[in-house]
């Protein structure tokens, strides 16, 4: 509730490890509401929300471990390139190992941004800037990922792309809540959650 106004009727549903279900729904109907009720970022006036069993606290650093999350907009440094941006992301969760650097080259191969890597956020497009944000948010390592649009600003060839990536990251066993509007991640997923 915000005031007199129901921002989220009343849901039940569970995601399980290894499962991408889908929030659906209008402009307005509560899908961003729910994954920052889910993010801890948003207090519940009545039910509640749970993560592996524990209430969703973002202040809680075993809530923020287990969580990867591109619901909030994503803190970007404009003095630094895009690779040291997802570079600096993976040390801070995998350490400063020989792997790190790979594992953020991975991420940025995966979603096309290789030919962009030495570039600033301030030079590339608004399409390009959304796959930026999903490479920081899926380098880390996460028991749960929570997207709200992943589409946003995507061409079709990209938006194939990111449903294929987070296909993959359930099948390797992480639980993924996206709010969207793009039929192409609805199509795979395995739950849905249609707000109306």
């Amino acid at each position: 509730m915000l005031g007199e106004t129901t921002l989220l009727a009343p849901t039940t549903f569970a995601v399980l490890p290894g499962e991408l279900w889908c929030v659906t729904g209008g402009n307005g109907s509560g899908k961003t509401t729910l994954l920052r009720a889910f993010l801890g970022s948003r207090s519940l006036t009545a039910g509640s929300c749970s993560v592996r069993g524990e209430p969703a606290d973002l202040a809680k650093p075993a809530h923020r471990r287990v969580m990867a999350s591109l619901v909030e907009p994503v803190p970007v440094a404009r003095d630094m390139t895009l690779r040291e941006q997802v570079t600096l992301v993976a040390a801070s969760w995998y350490g400063n190992t020989p792997d790190t650097a790979g594992r953020a080259d991975e991420i940025i191969e995966r979603l096309g941004l290789s030919a962009l890597g030495e570039r600033f956020p301030h030079q590339i497009s608004s399409g390009q800037f959304q796959l930026f944000n999903l490479a920081l948010t899926l380098v880390r390592p996460a028991e749960v990922v929570l997207l709200d649009e992943p589409e946003r600003h995507l061409d079709r060839d990209r938006v194939e792309l990111v449903a294929e990536l987070l296909n993959e990251r359930a099948q390797n066993g992480t639980a993924l809540l996206v709010a969207t509007h793009e039929p192409a991640l609805v199509k795979g997923c395995d739950g849905r959650v249609d707000l109306g």
